[in-house]
């Protein structure tokens, strides 16, 4: 993806998952925000947007944060939601038997007390394979993987749900089905 991809990229994330007002946009409540007036609002928020950069952001985010309606009228990030606004009503899925959260050693204390929560999010971000875990883990510090134990989580109770990325949700995590994943 090229600076400008990323730039743009980042934008997008900004007011599609966090701060929609700082434009003047509003999303409806599963974070759908029509392409036309996204664009009309950034283009007077000094940012310059098109269909068709909107379409190769979209097309070619390795994370694929966004998704673009069948009608191809309106956008809306996929999960990370932080703005209350916002509350897509995922499908329940089972999950499989282990999935994977990466983060920084250096939060492995308040982890291990707390669990995996939220924050200011919407969900606690969880995915299918190590490597996209390690990636995560890569952006905040010395990376750690650890190892979900998902099936037995759904088994007692626990809802799962997973966006049209592939990002595997859950509000939260208790510590008893934490492990570290040994490298």
């Amino acid at each position: 993806m090229s600076k400008h991809h990323t730039e743009i990229s980042k934008f997008l994330s900004f007011v599609l998952r966090h701060q929609p007002d700082a434009i003047g946009i509003t999303l409806d409540i599963e974070g759908w925000v029509d392409i036309a007036v996204l664009i009309t609002a950034a283009t007077k928020d000094g940012k310059t947007l098109d269909i068709e950069l909107i379409r190769d952001v979209v097309a070619t985010s390795d994370k694929k944060r966004f998704f673009i309606s069948e009608d191809g009228l309106r956008i809306r990030a996929v999960q990370g939601h932080s703005t209350q606004s916002v509350d897509i009503n995922y499908k329940e899925q089972v999950p499989p038997e282990f999935l994977y959260h990466g983060t920084a050693t250096r939060f492995l204390e308040s982890i291990y007390k707390d669990g995996l929560t939220s924050g200011s999010r919407h969900y606690v971000h969880l995915s299918q394979d190590e490597q996209t875990a390690l990636a995560v883990g890569h952006r905040h510090g010395q990376p750690i993987v650890l190892v979900i134990k998902a099936l037995q989580m759904h088994e007692q109770g626990f809802k799962f749900f997973r966006a049209e990325n592939g990002v595997w949700l859950t509000s939260i995590i208790s510590v008893k089905f934490i492990s570290e994943k040994i490298s």
